[in-house]
């Protein structure tokens, strides 16, 4: 019998409470569990703190067990990784010495001093294959506690700079190293239990990377890999990156001819071609309509405003040594911002006249552009540009109304994601860092209305959320929504705040039904995020294949003949009557150069028309991914697109 003072109790996440012996890991509770959970954990998470599966936990604990299904675990599997490519190189290329090796998104990497030795994509095979060949003899992760001075004397020895760096930052009694095989690394850790669970190893590139990110220091080498349990996943993520390059919205929109840069305009600055003109049309004036049913005016604001108007914000403190300077103008008085949110001029609108409670809540709509300073290094397509819009409102709502309103507007973002195809989503609940408030504007007693509002709305909707502390807005707590897309990759999309702070900035008021002066809550919110970023993603997600009611053209018609280009014309002009938009394709070319050609274009409908269709007034109707429809009336046609295009 264990006495009950060498017991400890565990609080699983299920909620179950086991008692186990004093001492026992994270695996020995696995393995009590079932043996097939034992061979997949990869760590443990202790009263909410990562670490080594093989630790000892020796006091009552709430514990979760990390396998691959859980991205902490996934984290733990590469970091251990980085270790793993340490060790090849360590064998592979004698005085190698050794900077920083995290996990990342997806994979990890590791920079590294080669001492002057090459490598390049010819060096991979045989790096992976080292990998594997140390990984097959499931050495164990071992964790070693060691001194300051310990610390120094053993990377002094070694002859490693950067590891003899790092330690200076850190304090005696809190280093750790790790052992597997004949390497030893300075790390906190936590690691898998041993390299067996490594099956599959890929090195994905190789880059410069400074010292530190300073440019004063030495560059070392940055080499990017991933590696997973099986070799099997590996193989399915490869083949998802080459779709993601066929994907890539930068390549298809340059194809499809919906966007463009230019030098000369400016980096980051997108130009929307007239097919990219007509794709984001649609789009606005769909979410227009759903806003208009949903009780929201449509407002319009400039593309500038006057600095106080960001410093009264809050803005100018935050963000103006980030963003584009100020315009000045013949007046020394005078300076002016490129627009960088639209929520102040809003709150301006708001106080255009007396507010009574009867008029809240106020919905203001506006698809507005904004101005950021990104640096050019962090640019990339539409996804992060330095002018984009915003399809931005603004809700005024008594506190009474906040949480009804901001249940609203989830309502709204779903039915955006479902008419769009998106049906893999999460959201994040986004809150303050509580160890650093000095980054936030606003009481902690507003901070803690809004958070609750925020947690209180999504848990009454059953959404599935994370919590992420630190990542809230400077001015109030958010919902962000995460969708994956058709290759499974993570976006951050619609995003939904409540803000007690710029009403009291800008002194916001209404007057209650007890006739006092009361504050409004304001709610941010937009379903798109940006209609660039938005767009940007939706490409990728379908590939060019953009539902049929969204297509900029939706058909083409397709003459066989010069012969038939009279009836060709006289077709179009019936059908752009029935709001179908698309063209006529009159160059002198086969009627199989033309098909091909307008499903390189993604035209989702094909009207071939010759010597029969033109005699009995029909078409010859091919669909995109499907091939032959056969021949229809126009009258057919119409109801068949008709039925197709509803949203």
């Amino acid at each position: 019998m264990i006495a009950q003072d060498e017991q400890i109790r565990v609080t699983l996440p299920d909620g179950s409470v086991r008692q186990y012996p004093k001492g026992s890991s994270g695996l020995d509770i696995a393995t009590q569990i079932s043996e097939g959970l034992a061979r997949n954990v990869l760590a443990a998470k202790v009263n909410g703190v990562v670490q080594d599966a093989t630790r000892p936990i020796n006091e009552d604990a709430t514990v979760q067990l990390l396998t691959w299904n859980d991205s902490e675990g996934k984290a733990t599997f590469w970091h251990s990784s980085a270790h793993l490519l340490a060790e090849a190189l360590e064998a592979l290329y004698p005085g190698v010495k050794f900077g920083i090796g995290p996990a990342i998104e997806t994979g990890f990497y590791y920079d590294v001093d080669l001492n002057g030795q090459a490598f390049s994509q010819e060096d991979f095979k045989k790096v992976e294959d080292k990998m594997l060949e140390l990984a097959r003899q499931k050495q164990q992760y071992i964790r070693t506690p060691m001194s300051k001075a310990d610390a120094i004397a053993y990377f002094e020895e070694k002859g490693d700079p950067y590891k003899l760096d790092l330690l200076e930052g850190l304090d005696d009694g809190t280093i750790t190293f790790y052992t597997q095989g004949d390497f030893t690394d300075l790390c906190r850790g936590p690691h898998i239990p041993n390299t067996g669970f490594i099956k599959a190893a890929k090195i994905m590139n190789v880059a410069g990377a400074y010292w530190r990110g300073n440019e004063k220091n030495k560059q070392l080498t940055r080499i990017y890999a991933v590696t997973y349990p099986k070799q099997k996943e590996l193989d399915d993520y490869l083949y998802l990156l080459e779709e993601a390059k066929k994907r890539d919205h930068r390549k298809l929109g340059k194809e499809l001819e919906l966007f463009a840069f230019s030098e000369k305009v400016g980096q980051g600055l997108p130009l929307w071609l007239p097919k990219g003109t007509m794709l984001r049309e649609r789009l606005e004036n769909f979410l227009r309509k759903a806003q208009i049913r949903a009780g929201y005016s449509p407002v319009v604001t400039p593309h500038i405003g006057s600095k106080q108007l960001y410093v009264t914000s809050g803005h100018w403190d935050k963000y103006g040594e980030d963003s584009f300077q100020p315009i000045r103008t013949p007046d020394p008085n005078e300076e002016f911002l490129l627009k960088p949110m639209n929520c102040p001029h809003h709150c301006e609108i708001y106080k255009t006249r007396p507010r009574s409670y009867r008029d809240l809540p106020l919905r203001l709509a506006e698809f507005g552009t904004v101005y950021r300073y990104e640096q050019s290094g962090e640019l990339h397509g539409l996804t992060r540009v330095r002018g984009f819009t915003q399809d931005d409102a603004h809700i005024f709502c008594r506190p009474d109304q906040v949480k009804d309103e901001f249940m609203k507007v989830i309502d709204l973002v779903l039915y955006v994601f479902k008419s769009l195809g998106f049906h893999d989503y999460s959201a994040q609940v986004s809150l303050r860092d509580p160890e650093n408030k000095t980054k936030y504007i606003g009481s902690d007693d507003l901070w803690e209305k809004a958070e609750a509002a925020i947690i209180e709305s999504a848990a009454e909707k059953g959404l599935p959320t994370v919590t992420e502390l630190g990542e809230a807005a400077f001015y109030g707590p958010k919902l962000d929504f995460m969708v994956r897309d058709a290759l499974g990759r993570k976006w951050q999309l619609g995003t939904i705040q409540v803000d007690y702070n710029l009403p009291n900035r800008f002194e916001l008021e209404y007057i209650g039904a007890d006739n006092q002066k009361h504050r409004p809550v304001m709610i941010h919110r937009a379903p798109f995020g940006s209609m660039e970023r938005f767009i940007a993603i939706l490409i990728e997600n379908s590939g060019g294949n953009f539902p049929l009611w969204l297509s900029p053209d939706q058909i083409a018609i397709l003459p066989i003949s010069e012969k038939y280009e009279d009836y060709a014309n006289d077709l179009f002009f019936t059908l752009q009557e029935q709001d179908i938009r698309g063209f006529v394709d009159l160059r002198d070319e086969k009627i199989g150069r033309k098909i091909r050609d307008a499903e390189v274009n993604k035209v989702p409908f094909m009207l071939i028309v010759g010597e029969k269709e033109a005699a009995e007034g029909k078409v010859s109707v091919r669909r995109k991914g499907q091939g032959d429809l056969g021949s229809m009336s126009i009258d057919e046609f119409v109801t068949t697109f008709q039925q197709e295009v509803k949203i």
